[in-house]
C-alpha cells in the first residue's frame, strides 16, 4: 500500500510539474529566433518550433531588416510573418470572425458585404487592396529577404463604411531578385505579399485575384511581368520601381473587422 501511495504520488507530482511547465511557457520572441540561429539550430527545426508554439513576433519592416542582418534565414522569416498574420489580434473576438466561406459565421441582421453593430464589417475574400510602393526599389540592389512596404492608396471600405483608411502601411518581402546579366539577360524582381496593417489587426492579402487550389497567402508577384501594367520604368534591363508605383492586391479571406476611427481632418 505504501508502495503504491509513493507510486502515486510521483505521478500526480509529474502533471503538476508539467502543468506548472506549460503555464509559465513564453511565447517564442525576435529574440529567442535570433538567439537560435546564433546558436546553429538548422533554419526548418526553427520553423518547426514556431508552427508549434504561441508566439508574439515583432515583423515590422525594422524587425525584418534587424533579423536579416543577424543572419535569421528567409524561410524562418516566412514563418515568423505568416504566424503575426495568423495571430489573434487584441481587440477582435467581438468585431472580428475569420470566414470558412458558409453564411453560418455572418451575424444575425447581418449580409455580406455590410456591417453590423457586433461583429464589424466583413470584407470579402478577393476585395481588390489598392497599394503602391512607400520606397523605390530596384533589382540591381534588393536581396531575397528584404522587406517591401506599401501604402493603401484609397480607403478600404465597405458599403459607406472605412475600415482600413488610405494611408494604412502593407508588408511584403522579396521573394526573388537578380540583376541584369550578361548577354543582354535582363533583370528579375519578385515580391510575396504577407499583410496590410488594420489597427491592430493584420488583414491577410495575396497578389493574385484567384485562389490556385491551396495556394499559400501571400502569392509572388513577378514584376517583370507586371512591367506594362503597373509602368515600371527599365533602366539597362534592370527593374526599377519608383516610389508611389501602383500595385494592386486582393484580400486573402473572408474576415469581419471594426470600422476605423477616422479623424475628422480626413
Amino acid at each position: 500500500m505504501n508502495l503504491r501511495k509513493f507510486v502515486m504520488c510521483l505521478v500526480l507530482g509529474g502533471l503538476l510539474a508539467a502543468g506548472a511547465i506549460s503555464q509559465t511557457r513564453k511565447p517564442l520572441t525576435n529574440d529567442d529566433v535570433v538567439n537560435m540561429t546564433k546558436q546553429g539550430f538548422d533554419a526548418s527545426l526553427i520553423v518547426k518550433a514556431i508552427e508549434t508554439s504561441e508566439s508574439n513576433f515583432d515583423v515590422s519592416a525594422q524587425a525584418l531588416v534587424d533579423l536579416k542582418t543577424a543572419g535569421v534565414a528567409q524561410p524562418v522569416m516566412e514563418a515568423m510573418l505568416t504566424a503575426a498574420a495568423n495571430k489573434p489580434s487584441a481587440g477582435v473576438d467581438a468585431a472580428q470572425g475569420t470566414m470558412s466561406g458558409a453564411a453560418s459565421n455572418v451575424a444575425p441582421g447581418a449580409t455580406a458585404g455590410t456591417c453590423n453593430p457586433s461583429k464589424g464589417c466583413m470584407i470579402r475574400e478577393g476585395t481588390d487592396v489598392p497599394l503602391k510602393f512607400a520606397a523605390a526599389i530596384s533589382s540591381k540592389t534588393a536581396a531575397i529577404g528584404d522587406p517591401v512596404e506599401f501604402v493603401l492608396d484609397d480607403d478600404l471600405k465597405v458599403g459607406g463604411t472605412i475600415v482600413v483608411p488610405k494611408g494604412a502601411h502593407a508588408l511584403a518581402t522579396v521573394s526573388n531578385a537578380k540583376k541584369a546579366g550578361m548577354m543582354g539577360k535582363g533583370g528579375e524582381l519578385n515580391v510575396q505579399l504577407n499583410y496590410l496593417i488594420a489597427g491592430e489587426n493584420r488583414l491577410r492579402i495575396r497578389g493574385t485575384q484567384g485562389r490556385e487550389g491551396q495556394s499559400k497567402v501571400g502569392a509572388t508577384v513577378a514584376l517583370t511581368v507586371l512591367f506594362g501594367p503597373i509602368g515600371l520604368i527599365k533602366h539597362g534591363k534592370n527593374i526599377d520601381i519608383a516610389a508611389g508605383t501602383p500595385l494592386k492586391a486582393y484580400v486573402d479571406e473572408d474576415i469581419w473587422l471594426p470600422p476605423a476611427v477616422v479623424s475628422a481632418t480626413n
